[in-house]
C-alpha cells in the first residue's frame, strides 16, 4: 500500500488560551482513533497548537484501506428455509444484499442456534474519501462547552475559522471543513508575517512557519522557550522568576512568537502584601513576578510579548502603565482594611449566612473557637489563643482586600493580625486554617493553626451531615471529602494524639440544639471518616486488603490507623503472612457460625492432643511477650511476634478437629481459637489479607 505524510491545519481567530492544548490534543487523538478503527496504517503523529491554529502531522499514512474479508450474518437457519427446505424471502433477500447466491452462503453454529452467514471481501476506501467525515466528527466531539456562529454561516465552532490546510504528501485533499475549502496555504504571525505561506509537503510545516511566518507551532517547544527566557530575564534583574505552571501554559497559548521583557513598578507598592501583588500580576496581567533570594517580591516582573518590537521600551512602558493602577488598587484596599481591627472586620459576619440551617459565618466562628480550644488542650497548645483565633478566623472575609482578591482569604487575616499586634500564633492561624488546600500541600505548623484548621473543617463536616446534606455519588458541594482528608493529614502528618470519636462528640456539643438526632449524625460522620482512609492510603500506593484489615477493627485515632497500616503492610511481605491470614479467615468463619459469643476460658487440663497443647503454650508465651491489650502501639513488633505462631497454628488445623462431638472439648478448642484471633485483632483483622 502506498504511503505519504498527512498534514491537517485548521486556522482560526485566537482560540481560548486555557482550552488550547486540550482542544489540539483531542482533535488529533480523535482523528487518529478513527484512522486506527478504519484499518489505516500510519507512523508517528506530531501535534501542533498555537493561538490561531490546531494542527497535526502523521507520518507515512496508508493512502487507502486494505481490502478486508468480512463476515455478515443473515437470518437464523430456521427462518431461512421453509418446511420443504426451500429458501424463504428472508434468505433470498439476504443473499441478494451481499451479492451472493444461496449456495455461496455458509452456516455458523452459535449458542443461540444456527445462522446464515456471508463471507465477502470488502474493497478498501481511499483515505481522501474517508478523511472529511473523520475530521468533521473529530471537531464535533471536541470538549467545547459553548459553540458560536459568525456572519451568515450556519457552521459552529469555538472561534471563527479562517483557513484550512490538508496535504497528503504533495497532494491537496478535497476537504471542506467549517466552510473552509482545504488548500496548501498556511498563515504566519498576524503582524510579523501576515502573508500566506504556501506549503509543498507536510514535512516542512513547522520549519517554514518558524523561518518565514514567525510562528513556533510546537506548543511544548514554545512553552520551554518561554520558561527559559523568563528565567534568564529574572536573573538579569538579580532575582528568580516565579513561574506558575498553569500560568506558563496559558501564556504559551497566548503567543506565537515569544519575546520575554522585564517591567518595573514603584518600590512603594512593596509594602502591600506580596500575595495580593502577585495575584494581580499573574491572574489579571499574565505576568511572572520576580522574587529575591529569600522569596520576597522585587519591584520587577517578566512578561511575554507576542512580537519582536523594534522599540521594546514602548512595549515595556505600556505594560508598566497597565499594571500600575491595579497595584494602586491593591494598596488602597490594604490601607483601607488596616484602619479596622480584625474584631471590627468580623462584625458584619453576623449578617452573612454560612448555611441557612447552621446560622451565620459569625456563628461558625464561635463554634470553631470552642472546638479549637478543646483541640489545643489535647495537643499541648494554648486554649486561650486557639479560642481567640477561632473567633477571628473568618474576619478577613469582610475585608475589601479579600472582596477584590479571593485568594487573599486567610492571608489578609494574617497581615491584619500582625498589624494589630496580636500574638504571632493567632496571626499564623489565620492563614494556616485553610491548610492543606490540596493533596501534597503544606500542613499547619503552629499548634493554634493546627487546632483552628481541624476545628474549621470538622465543624463543616459535622454541621452539613447534621442537616442531612452528606455527599452522594460525585456530588460534594461543601467539599467534605477534601475537608476530611485535610483533617486526617494534619493529625497524621503532625503526629497529634487526637481521637476522631471524641472530636466529633465535641463538635456536636458546639451546635447545641441546632442539630437533631446527634447519635445518628455521630455514627454517619465517623463512618464517612473511616471511608476517607481508603482513598488516602490508596493514593499512597497501599494495597486495599491492608487498608481493609485495619479498618475492620474500627480504630478511631488517625495516628493509630497510620501505625497499624504501616505495620500490616510490612507484615504482609513476610513469608508467614499468607498462611496466618488464611488461618485467621478460617477461625473467623468458625467463630462466626456460633449462635452466641465464643467461650472465653481455656482449660489446659482439657487439652488432649500434642498439637493443641503446643498451640496453647505458644499463645500463652505470645500473650506474655506482647503484654496486655491496648498497652502497646508497636504494632510491627506485635505482628512480628505473632508471625512465630504459623507452625503451631498450621499443625493445629492439620491434626485437631475443632468442632468435636464432646461439648466440653469443643468449647475449649473454640476458646483457644478466640484467644488466637483476639491477639491479631489487637492490630488488624489479617483475614482480609487472604
Amino acid at each position: 500500500m502506498q504511503r505519504a505524510d498527512l498534514l491537517i491545519e485548521l486556522g482560526t481567530e485566537e482560540l481560548p488560551p486555557k482550552a488550547l492544548k486540550t482542544l489540539s490534543e483531542a482533535f488529533a487523538a480523535e482523528t487518529l482513533k478513527q484512522m486506527d478503527d478504519a484499518g489505516l496504517e500510519h507512523g508517528a503523529m506530531k501535534i501542533f497548537a498555537a493561538p490561531r491554529r490546531l494542527a497535526f502531522r502523521i507520518e507515512q499514512v496508508a493512502v487507502g484501506q486494505p481490502d478486508r474479508d468480512i463476515e455478515r450474518r443473515g437470518p437464523a437457519v430456521k427462518a431461512a428455509f421453509d418446511e420443504d427446505g426451500h429458501p424463504t424471502k428472508a434468505a433470498l433477500g439476504f443473499a441478494q444484499s451481499v451479492g451472493l447466491s444461496m449456495d455461496q452462503l455458509e452456516t455458523v453454529e452459535t449458542e443461540k442456534g444456527a445462522w446464515l452467514v456471508a463471507k465477502v471481501r470488502e474493497a478498501g476506501k481511499p483515505l481522501a474519501e474517508l478523511l472529511p467525515v473523520m475530521l468533521e466528527q473529530s471537531l464535533q466531539r471536541l470538549p467545547i462547552p459553548k459553540r458560536m456562529r459568525w456572519g451568515s454561516r450556519k457552521v459552529q465552532f469555538v472561534r471563527p475559522s479562517q483557513w484550512l490546510v490538508a496535504l497528503l504528501g504533495e497532494q491537496v485533499l478535497n476537504i471542506t471543513l467549517l466552510d473552509q475549502k482545504a488548500g496548501r496555504e498556511s498563515r504566519g504571525h498576524r503582524f510579523h508575517a501576515p502573508a500566506a505561506i504556501s506549503l509543498k509537503a507536510p514535512a516542512e510545516y513547522e520549519a517554514r512557519l518558524e523561518k518565514e511566518g514567525f510562528v513556533i507551532a510546537d506548543f511544548d517547544r514554545r512553552r520551554e522557550m518561554i520558561r527559559e527566557q523568563a528565567v534568564a530575564a529574572g536573573k538579569k534583574e538579580g532575582g528568580v522568576t516565579s513561574i506558575d505552571v498553569d500560568l506558563l501554559d496559558e501564556v504559551t497559548a497566548l503567543v506565537e512568537w515569544p519575546v520575554a521583557m522585564v517591567g518595573h513598578f514603584e518600590e512603594e507598592f512593596l509594602r502591600v502584601p506580596q500575595e495580593a501583588l502577585i495575584t494581580t500580576m499573574e491572574s489579571n496581567q499574565k505576568y511572572f513576578p520576580v522574587l529575591d533570594g529569600q522569596g520576597k517580591l522585587k519591584n520587577a516582573f517578566v512578561f511575554i510579548s507576542n512580537l519582536d518590537s523594534k522599540d521594546s521600551q514602548v512595549v515595556i512602558s505600556g505594560n508598566e502603565k497597565v499594571v500600575r493602577p491595579r497595584l494602586a488598587d491593591a494598596a488602597f484596599f490594604y490601607d483601607l482594611d488596616r484602619k479596622k481591627t480584625l474584631a471590627q472586620h468580623a462584625e458584619p459576619l453576623e449578617k452573612v449566612v454560612f448555611q441557612q440551617q447552621l446560622g451565620s459565618v459569625a456563628d461558625k466562628g464561635r463554634r470553631i473557637a470552642k472546638l479549637a480550644g478543646v483541640i489545643a488542650e489535647q495537643i499541648g497548645g494554648s486554649k486561650a489563643l486557639a479560642e481567640q483565633a477561632g473567633v477571628l478566623a473568618k474576619a478577613d472575609l469582610a475585608s475589601a482586600m479579600v472582596y477584590e482578591f479571593d485568594t487573599m482569604q486567610g492571608v489578609m487575616g494574617y497581615y491584619l493580625a500582625q498589624h494589630e499586634g496580636l500574638d504571632n500564633e493567632i496571626a499564623e492561624a489565620m492563614r494556616e486554617q485553610y491548610l492543606p488546600r490540596f493533596s501534597g500541600d503544606v500542613l499547619p505548623q503552629t499548634k493554634t493553626g493546627m487546632a483552628v484548621a481541624i476545628a474549621d473543617k470538622l465543624d463543616t463536616l459535622v454541621g452539613i451531615f447534621g442537616i442531612g446534606q452528606k455527599p452522594t455519588g460525585d456530588k460534594d458541594p461543601y467539599a467534605l471529602r477534601r475537608a476530611t482528608l485535610g483533617i486526617l493529614r494534619i493529625i497524621i502528618g503532625q503526629k497529634l494524639p487526637l481521637d476522631m470519636a471524641t472530636l466529633v462528640e465535641a463538635s456536636l456539643a458546639t451546635f447545641g440544639a441546632t442539630l437533631k438526632d446527634s447519635a445518628s449524625v455521630r455514627g454517619d460522620v465517623l463512618e464517612f471518616i473511616q471511608g476517607r482512609y481508603r482513598a488516602m492510603y490508596q493514593e499512597q500506593g497501599i494495597d486495599t486488603p491492608v487498608i481493609l484489615s485495619v479498618l475492620a477493627v474500627n480504630p478511631t485515632r488517625p495516628l493509630d490507623v497510620e501505625q497499624r497500616i504501616q505495620a500490616v503492610a510490612a507484615f504482609r511481605a513476610r513469608p508467614e503472612a499468607a498462611a496466618l491470614a488464611a488461618a485467621n479467615k478460617r477461625v473467623g468463619n468458625i467463630l462466626g457460625k456460633l449462635s452466641g459469643p465464643a467461650p472465653e476460658s481455656v482449660s489446659e487440663a482439657a487439652l488432649q492432643q500434642d498439637e493443641e497443647r503446643a498451640l496453647f503454650t505458644s499463645l500463652q508465651q505470645a500473650i506474655k511477650d506482647i503484654g496486655p491489650q491496648g498497652q502497646t502501639q508497636d504494632y510491627a513488633a506485635v505482628l512480628g511476634r505473632l508471625a512465630a505462631l504459623r507452625e503451631p497454628v498450621d499443625a493445629f488445623f492439620d491434626k485437631v478437629m475443632v468442632m468435636a462431638d464432646d461439648e466440653a472439648l469443643r468449647s475449649n478448642r473454640l476458646a483457644m481459637l478466640a484467644r488466637l484471633r483476639g491477639l491479631f485483632l489487637q492490630v488488624a483483622d489479617i483475614s482480609e489479607l487472604g
